[in-house]
């Protein structure tokens, strides 16, 4: 038994060497790296003019991706005047200037593409591999979280494959983004929080995720009044919990205190009218265009996701093993229904649900269904960790 654990532990070390190099030779280098490189010059030459800035990240880019700029009138504009928008972005240091405006709200993401950036990779280097490093990252998590619920290596094996190959998962790490680092820290803070039971450091994975991405903060805020309800059962105390959520909500504060971007400018910007001055020279918010395109595409957003047909797994486990006199069934019912909740409160905020997008929330349903299918261990009252 011992043999084939260590055959499967070096052919998944392997594997991840593998994917690492695929992700790396085939990223998509869309829009948003200018950004982000840019935001990593910012943070290293600070007194460096915009115009510099602008310059070097576009000609780091050029050789690159020279298709970033290859904008042509077949080319749909979603947004209204969206291509020629980037356009005018490659041409005018100003309006680039006022979009790093627009990326600066994930610290920690930008603060980790730097942090690779000092340890001597280009740029767009630096930027790539904080996708693909968490990418492993998260595969790693998985395995060893597999292992422990499953107590089966070949399985744990298989199924962290399966879920490698999940195409939301590699779409995020082939782009600029942070989608993949974001999941990486939910998925941490929850492994902490339920399976090592150390709410500390549940708290400060937590509070890194929403310093990624902001809008995992309508996620947490939901489970945490969950969990408050459900305090005696965590064998927490509620005087700790809201301590801990004080944190979480002090992360997300900070972001929209130094944000000079608001919501609605932000919305028009994604999806109703392109701002090339977001921050000097914001257009008014019109509520009827914000509401029509929410009635245009909520639906055929939704159905497009894999949401719907998670929903159906969800439905057809919890129901198997649902009990209207069990506080557990109700706990897990109750946590789904969170997830749900918020990814389309979340979508009212941010109307879109591209996939690559949603991979946390897909991650934490799929592990969630697995450890409920296969576990007979109460993960809330009792330690996964092996011997006890």
């Amino acid at each position: 038994m011992e043999k084939t654990k260590r055959i499967l532990i070096f052919i998944f070390s392997v594997y991840l060497c593998v994917m690492s190099y695929y992700l790396y030779t085939h990223q998509y280098y869309n829009v948003d790296i200018e950004a982000y490189v840019g935001l990593i010059y910012k943070a290293e030459f600070p007194e460096m003019k915009v115009e510099e800035i602008h310059k070097k990240a576009y000609n780091d880019l050029k050789g690159t991706n020279p298709k970033i700029f290859g904008i042509t009138p077949q080319d749909e504009e979603i947004a209204v005047g969206e291509n020629t928008y980037y356009k005018v972005l490659s041409e005018n240091p100003k309006a680039y200037e006022e979009e790093l405006q627009l990326f600066s709200v994930k610290p920690f993401y930008n603060f980790v593409n730097w942090m690779f950036f000092k340890l001597g990779f280009k740029a767009p280097v630096a930027v790539s591999l904080t996708s693909i490093l968490s990418f492993v990252a998260i595969l790693v998590l998985i395995f060893s979280f597999l292992i422990q619920i499953l107590k089966n290596y070949p399985l744990a094996f298989i199924l962290t494959v399966l879920i490698s190959l999940f195409k939301p998962l590699l779409e995020a790490s082939r782009h600029a983004s942070a989608d993949s680092l974001s999941c990486l820290l939910l998925l941490v803070s929850f492994y902490i929080f339920v399976v090592k039971k150390n709410h500390l450091w549940a708290t400060v994975f937590a509070m890194l995720c929403i310093l990624t991405r902001p809008e995992y903060f309508i996620l947490y805020s939901f489970l945490y009044i969950l969990i408050y309800f459900y305090s005696s059962s965590l064998q927490l105390s509620r005087s700790k919990l809201l301590m801990s959520y004080g944190y979480i909500f002090l992360s997300f504060f900070l972001i929209q205190y130094f944000n000079q971007i608001s919501w609605s400018t932000l919305v028009m910007n994604q999806f109703t009218k392109v701002q090339i001055y977001p921050i000097s020279d914001p257009d008014p918010f019109y509520f009827p265009d914000y509401l029509n395109y929410v009635k245009k595409v909520i639906m055929l957003d939704f159905n497009g996701s894999y949401f719907p047909i998670l929903l159906l797994f969800i439905v057809i486990i919890l129901a198997n093993k649902f009990s209207v006199n069990s506080r557990r069934s109700w706990l897990q019912s109750l946590f789904f229904a969170t997830i749900y909740v918020s990814v389309f409160l979340r979508f009212l905020i941010f109307p879109s649900l591209a996939n690559r997008m949603m991979i946390g929330f897909y991650l934490l349903i799929i592990l969630s269904l697995i450890y409920i299918q296969n576990s007979k261990i109460d993960i809330f009252k009792n330690s996964l960790e092996p011997g006890k």
